[in-house]
């Protein structure tokens, strides 16, 4: 249990690390300077007020100066890469995989609320990672090189011709650029099964989800829901449960 305690807590000081990122990189500022601040009074965020989690909870979510609300995603964030690196652990230990596996989901975190905030998959992720995923998946065993390959091919353009049919038939963009990098970025690290799995997920949920949104009338599926999250989310979801569930589901083929 130290393990996972240690990795739970590394893994949160990342995810507040992450927040800098996810708010300044696509406006093109500085991850570095000037220190945070509250975005309403603009004072200074005390190290004693921006310990992961623990300092929401005791600011009851509000500005220790000018006691606005703050965004709760702050702390969702930090939770959620809390999480990543105890279940990557758990699942794989400390192989090859779990070292590949964390800052691949720490990469789809950031790109997830990058894309809920702004409706964008910057390239300078997607596109490194695509080279990245054709050498260090085959280099460290997680799939071979033509696997790899393939999944690049697989997922990018499983994609792009579903953008480009639901172009024809709703007469706008129905699929991101960014989409097609981020599901061959994965392809590149997964392979072309595991890239098939996490896409099926990822339409699946997108499809739940937006059902119980249009369900609640709060707004119309394409200007409330952007596809990145679930492209990630099913792609985490394929890394740590994906491989079992295959088997499972060859064995029953025989």
């Amino acid at each position: 249990m130290l393990t996972e305690a240690a990795l739970f807590i590394v893994g949160a000081i990342l995810g507040s690390f992450f927040n800098v990122i996810i708010h300044r990189v696509p406006r093109g500022e500085s991850i570095v300077r000037p220190p945070s601040a509250c975005p309403a009074c603009g004072t200074r965020i005390r190290v004693w007020d921006n310990v992961p989690v623990v300092s929401y909870v005791v600011l009851r979510g509000r500005c220790r100066h000018c006691s606005e609300p703050i965004s709760p995603r702050y702390p969702l964030v930090e939770l959620i890469s809390a999480a990543l690196p105890v279940l990557l652990y758990l699942q794989f230990g400390t192989t090859a995989r779990f070292w590949v596996y964390w800052p691949l989901t720490c990469a789809l975190l950031i790109v997830s609320f990058i894309d809920l905030d702004l409706r964008i998959i910057p390239d300078k992720v997607t596109l490194p990672g695509i080279v990245l995923g054709l050498v260090l998946a085959p280099l460290l065993g997680l799939t071979g090189f033509w696997s790899s390959l393939l999944g690049v091919l697989v997922g990018g353009g499983a994609l792009y011709l579903i953008g480009v049919v639901g172009e024809l038939v709703l007469k706008k963009e129905s699929m991101g650029g960014g989409d097609v990098k981020l599901a061959a970025a994965l392809g590149a690290f997964m392979g072309w099964k595991m890239v098939l799995a996490a896409l099926f997920l990822a339409f699946f949920l997108g499809a739940v989800v937006g059902v119980v949104v249009l369900a609640r009338r709060a707004k119309n599926w394409d200007s409330s829901l952007p596809f990145g999250p679930f492209i990630a989310l099913g792609a985490v979801l394929a890394v740590l449960w994906g491989e079992s569930a295959l088997l499972w589901y060859a064995s029953l083929l025989g």
